[in-house]
């Protein structure tokens, strides 16, 4: 059968985010390879002609993951800043409210997939670590031009670390009522943060 142009890299998209979603809801090891093409309409025989391995898949899926959310403060923090507002403090509370909580399969991959990855291979935790080093440059372009490129990093990725803690405390608390105040004490803590240096 021949396909249109383009037909192998729609498909190995639609297994990419299906995959990422798949992934984040219910973590790496408990995903099989079966049930991701199952998910994605295709057969699971399929899969070689896009992957070499699940491992390959991971990471792809990592990185589309990760792309979505860098897009989604890059948009935050543009609209935040026509509204006249703080883009830092726009990012925080997206970041850390019941939606984000309650949906890890549309959320942030590092938040829903570090602790795997860490036992993961070194070139699936690059893509992870290079993930992470991106939001934590998004976070430092927003600290005030004051701050020194160092310290603005150092600020940046604690901040981050916060934001991600906080969440995964908050996924874990089976109290609502305690798990919303995580978050709300986790979007105080992080703005701390950052009005130091103002």
């Amino acid at each position: 059968m021949r396909y249109e142009k383009g037909h192998k890299e729609q498909t190995r998209k639609r297994v990419v985010d299906v995959a990422a979603a798949r992934f984040r809801a219910q973590g790496i090891e408990a995903t099989g390879v079966a049930g991701l093409m199952a998910d994605a309409g295709l057969t699971h025989g399929g899969f070689y002609a896009h992957f070499k391995s699940k491992d390959d898949l991971v990471r792809a899926a990592i990185a589309e993951a990760h792309a979505r959310s860098r897009k989604t403060w890059t948009k935050e923090v543009q609209a935040a800043k026509k509204r006249g507002e703080d883009g830092l403090e726009a990012i925080v509370r997206r970041y850390l409210r019941t939606a984000h909580r309650d949906r890890p399969e549309a959320g942030c991959s590092i938040a829903a997939l570090a602790q795997e990855v860490a036992r993961n291979d070194p070139q699936t935790r690059n893509v992870m670590a290079h993930a992470a080093d991106e939001m934590a440059a998004i976070i430092a372009s927003e600290l005030p031009p004051s701050v020194p490129e160092e310290k603005a990093r150092e600020t940046a990725y604690a901040i981050f670390a916060l934001l991600i803690g906080t969440l995964q405390l908050a996924r874990v608390t089976t109290d609502k009522v305690l798990s919303e105040a995580i978050l709300q004490s986790g979007q105080d803590a992080a703005l701390r943060l950052a009005r130091q240096w103002v």
